[in-house]
């Protein structure tokens, strides 16, 4: 068994479109990234990645590389989880925290939970996420931009 921990945060500004857990949230600004800025799957990703020792987002997925604009994070979790696979790993669970002032995220977790659940072949119980806000403190609070935090277990098959 190995634990990992992932963090993402990025700005929110006008003109892109809002996905959490690759699903798009109805919101008047999206978060500003070389890929679609999806904080929840960056998070997850990298605490996939550093579960097993397999470095993280940014180095496997670089933000000056052309071929990574604008691509969906759930194809690049998609590709870290058959990493981890062809490494003989497959996840236990995940737990993440979105942390966001605005919008209000509680009606759309369980389809962020079957998206990525489904991206990686796994059961959505298997898969927790939570939105919490700052309570209008910091760069969240303020409406700056987003942040979140995830856990992975990851257990090695044999």
């Amino acid at each position: 068994m190995r634990v990992g921990i992932g963090y993402d945060a990025h700005r929110l500004v006008e003109g892109r479109k809002l996905i959490l857990g690759g699903v798009e949230i109805p919101f008047e600004k999206g978060l500003l990234g070389h890929s679609d800025a999806d904080v929840l799957t960056h998070a997850i990703i990298d605490a996939m990645l550093g579960a097993a020792c397999l470095g993280d987002i940014g180095r496997l997925f670089p933000d000056n590389d052309a071929e990574f604009k604008d691509v969906s994070s759930i194809l690049l979790l998609q590709k870290v989880y058959k990493l981890l696979n062809e490494n003989g790993y497959r996840l236990v669970n995940a737990d993440a925290t979105v942390s966001a002032q605005k919008p209000k995220l509680a009606g759309f977790i369980p389809q962020m939970q079957g998206v990525i659940a489904s991206a990686i072949g796994v059961d959505a119980n298997l898969i927790s996420v939570k939105a919490t806000t700052t309570e209008n403190m910091g760069f969240v609070g303020n409406g700056e931009g987003m942040a979140a935090h995830a856990v992975v277990l990851i257990e090695k098959v044999t």
